[in-house]
């Protein structure tokens, strides 16, 4: 157990050394000399974490933006009552967790190996909070499990999601990338899923995102960098003015992170900062998937034939980048009308968790652009809002209990809200 809470941590834990793992055996299988396998491994890995230090910026970005506009709403969350914590969650089930994540992986593998469904999911941050939620939900629902009877229902559903939910996206990946190299391994599937869906109903796919036309003078709207910087200025910019003039103890401690600058001034370095946190991302994902790609044919000729490797959503974004805005601006506009419909049906204050609402609405957007143009690309965004905002609202309903994690709500995302009322009728079944 020791070992395997050891790789688990360090090896499925740290998505980089899991990725740069991945890469070294996939080159080494194609007999690369020694400096292709050093210099291809390296690539990737600092290609990974170029990625994830553009997610940093965005983040940290958004840490800015959230309280923003929860302040301009008034906003102070749903009480969850008593949560067990992570921490106590860990010490009674951590082990549990842990196994089961690994077996679930192992049998990910072999049912790309046995199958059709040739796809290795990589998402290894993911696979971590899936199963711990997935875990919470099962102890919610049935009591206290045996960790024997926990680590054999987890580690079956984890092994079939994980292998199921990259074929399902697949053929709208294809349409994205142009080809059949790369698959989407997240928990943002669900909702690109249902954004495709809708994109080819309601959407128009002539109107491209990357395609519109624009006069002579607004030409520099073409350039991704610039819109995303505009498009978040302006929302930062509303924000701050409305705090600014509000005046209340709240929006006087927020405004007290600029520090001596004037916070309008601060709000506004935020999304250009938001804006670079996207170019960083995107210059990550070109030299992580220049590595990869090549090196996973190594794995995909000799132990998996065939196999393609699923990886996080911001694998999409280079693809069509003016639809990752689409898709935020559409989750954006979405999470303020659930806002005031939950409030005034149900009495739920839906408090938007906006690191979610862009990762999961910018690959919705992606997925919606592709069959639907920039209405699709909206579209997605809205309905990422829509599962955002309803699943958080049953979640929590469902979950307010002493016997979860209290990231049960915070840590949710789109596929976890989707699958967590099928996962609790399993788990009654099972057990």
């Amino acid at each position: 157990m020791e070992i395997i809470k050891w790789v688990a941590t360090n090896v499925f834990g740290t998505p980089a050394i899991l990725l740069g793992f991945i890469v070294l055996i996939g080159l080494l299988l194609q007999k690369k000399n020694s400096s292709q396998v050093v210099s291809g491994t390296f690539k990737a890995i600092i290609g990974f974490l170029i990625i994830g230090a553009g997610a940093g910026v965005i983040v940290n970005a958004l840490l800015v933006f959230e309280p923003m506009w929860k302040e301009v709403f008034n906003l102070e969350g749903e009480s969850l009552g008593k949560f067990m914590g992570q921490e106590g969650f860990n010490a009674k089930y951590g082990s549990a967790v842990t196994l089961a994540m690994t077996i679930g992986f192992l049998i990910n593998v072999l049912l790309a190996r046995f199958t059709k469904f040739k796809y290795i999911y990589l998402t290894g941050h993911m696979m971590f909070w899936t199963t711990t939620i997935f875990a919470g939900i099962v102890v919610h629902s049935v009591g206290d499990v045996s960790p024997v009877k926990l680590v054999i229902f987890l580690s079956i559903l984890m092994g079939i999601y994980w292998t199921v939910q990259p074929a399902l996206t697949q053929p709208f990946m294809r349409k994205i990338t142009g080809n059949d190299n790369i698959a989407l391994g997240h928990t943002s599937a669900s909702v690109a899923l249902l954004a495709a869906l809708v994109g080819k109903v309601a959407g128009n796919k002539e109107n491209d995102s990357e395609k519109i036309k624009l006069p002579k003078g607004l030409e520099f709207l073409r350039d991704s960098n610039v819109i995303t910087a505009l498009t978040m200025g302006l929302l930062f910019l509303v924000g701050a003015i409305i705090l600014s003039a509000k005046g209340t103890p709240g929006a006087e401690e927020l405004m007290k992170k600029s520090g001596e600058q004037n916070f309008i001034i601060y709000s506004i370095i935020q999304s250009f900062t938001f804006a670079g946190g996207i170019a960083i991302v995107l210059l990550g994902v070109r030299m992580f998937i220049g590595e990869i790609v090549p090196a996973f044919n190594g794995i995909a000729t000799r132990l998996v034939p065939g196999a393609k490797p699923a990886l996080d959503c911001p694998i999409v974004f280079p693809y069509a980048p003016n639809a990752v805005i689409l898709g935020f601006l559409g989750a954006f506009a979405g999470a303020l009308i659930w806002l005031a419909v939950l409030g005034n049906t149900v009495s739920y204050v839906f408090v938007p968790t906006m690191i979610v609402l862009f990762f999961h609405g910018a690959t919705a957007g992606v997925f919606g652009n592709a069959t639907g143009g920039v209405r699709g690309a909206l579209l997605g965004g809205f309905i990422t809002s829509t599962v955002v905002a309803w699943g958080q609202y049953i979640m929590v309903k469902m979950l307010i209990s002493s016997t979860v994690p209290d990231t049960a709500m915070w840590a949710a995302d789109s596929d976890m809200f989707i699958l967590g009322p099928i996962i609790k009728f399993l788990a009654q079944l099972f057990f």
